[in-house]
């Protein structure tokens, strides 16, 4: 990169540092904190930031904060990293584990932190250097989980002036020292729909004389994924399938009313838009067709994640320059939800994948699993992986042909 051994550099500072961002990692997993209740964490982010002389700024919600490295007219580029953990058990018998019954990190966000703090601090060392051509805007993001905390980052103007985005994620599939690149959807929308049915209950030797609720309801449980499948492009992979159904009490008595849960999970941006009124038009059309009356309570989640293809070449060109050639893998599409989707609506960027796995391990402890851990190696490679993008994104930025691709790359699976 402009003739510089970043690699060399990169090896030199973390040689004085991997291990104190180590006991760090293990002091965030020691001490888990829920969406939005991510106050020890905060503050312990922004004391090394402030000790690194970096002048954090803490969201209005008194969880997360954001931190910008650099100064110019250069370009902008942010990082983001999710600090909350989730309410399961930790199961592990580790030095490390939780101290929070019920609470612990079982989806990697004590390494995404740390991560980004050791990048952080990098990025610190290049400003000060005046080696740094732009800025970089650090998001230490709360509420992934939940979620929510993107839009409050959102909603604080966290990615004003933004030029491009980048994020990556733990992946117990993946070795340690790769990473898992993708262009296009990378995650999936993730929304929830309830359906309440009414009508006139009666006996079931006369349905004739009812609304025969029962049957109404399976109709509309099968009619709504069979009417999705046609009206809308398969490619999009927008799915619509239930969870819970419940209606009667008795086998003689026709109810008068129940209901159906579900999840709708769509790779596709526009299609995840327009999902909420295709699916209460199909509804009210089977609903109409047997008397019955239907309610559809739709809740958002998130967006679809959308890797734009210039970012995940300038991904796979940092990987490439920091951990070698051949460390930038192809990654299946999840249909999971990652609320990073919402960042990308507005600004351009990309998602990776962050393999944990130790080498050779047969082993496979999956995220949101009290037994989920990782090989902390892995943090020394996501300070690499992420100060390369950072510097490669700003450095790509300053050029007139920065639309251009950077590498060869074929991703796409």
């Amino acid at each position: 990169m402009r003739g510089r051994n970043l690699r060399g550099e990169l090896d030199t500072f973390l040689a004085g540092c991997e291990q104190a961002l180590i006991d760090f990692r293990r002091d965030l997993h020691m001490h888990p904190e829920l969406a939005f209740a991510e106050y020890r964490t905060t503050q312990r982010i922004a004391d090394r930031l402030t000790a690194a002389g970096l002048v954090p700024s803490v969201l209005p919600r008194g969880t997360g904060l954001i931190c910008e490295v650099g100064s110019g007219d250069g370009p902008t580029v942010a990082l983001r990293a999710d600090i909350d953990a989730l309410p399961v058990p930790d199961e592990k018998d580790v030095s490390y584990s939780s101290t929070v019954p019920g609470a612990c990190h079982a989806c990697g966000h004590d390494v995404h932190t740390t991560i980004l703090l050791g990048t952080a601090l990098f990025l610190a060392q290049q400003a000060e250097a005046g080696l740094l051509p732009g800025r970089v805007r650090l998001i230490f993001q709360p509420a992934e989980e939940l979620p929510g905390g993107a839009l409050e980052v959102l909603a604080s103007g966290g990615i004003s002036g933004v030029d491009r985005i980048f994020g990556l994620h733990c992946d117990p599939r993946v070795d340690v020292g790769k990473v898992g690149l993708k262009v296009g959807p990378i995650t999936s929308a993730c929304d929830k729909v309830a359906i309440r049915v009414s009508g006139p209950g009666g006996h079931t030797a006369r349905p004739h004389l009812t609304a025969d609720l029962v049957f109404a309801l399976a109709k509309i449980l099968t009619e709504l994924p069979a009417g999705l499948s046609r009206r809308v492009d398969p490619r999009s992979s927008l799915s619509l399938v239930w969870g819970r159904v419940e209606a009667g009490s008795v086998a003689n008595a026709i109810p008068d009313d129940g209901v159906a849960e579900g999840t709708v999970r769509c790779l596709d941006e526009e299609a995840w838009h327009a999902a909420p009124d295709l699916i209460k038009t199909l509804l009210e059309s089977v609903a109409g067709a047997y008397g019955v009356e239907a309610r559809m309570d739709y809740v958002r989640g998130v967006p679809p994640v959308v890797n734009d293809d210039v970012s995940v070449q300038m991904l796979a060109e940092a990987a490439a320059g920091v951990l070698g050639e051949g460390s930038a893998v192809p990654t299946q599409q999840s249909l999971g939800g990652e609320d990073f989707g919402w960042y990308l609506e507005s600004v351009p960027g990309a998602f990776a994948r962050l393999g944990t796995r130790q080498p050779g391990s047969l082993h496979l402890a999956d995220i949101h699993q009290g037994t989920f851990d990782v090989d902390e190696t892995c943090i020394g490679t996501g300070v690499r992986f992420l100060a390369a993008t950072a510097l490669t994104a700003l450095w790509e930025g300053q050029r007139p042909s920065a639309g251009e691709p950077l590498v060869a790359l074929n991703l796409d699976n």
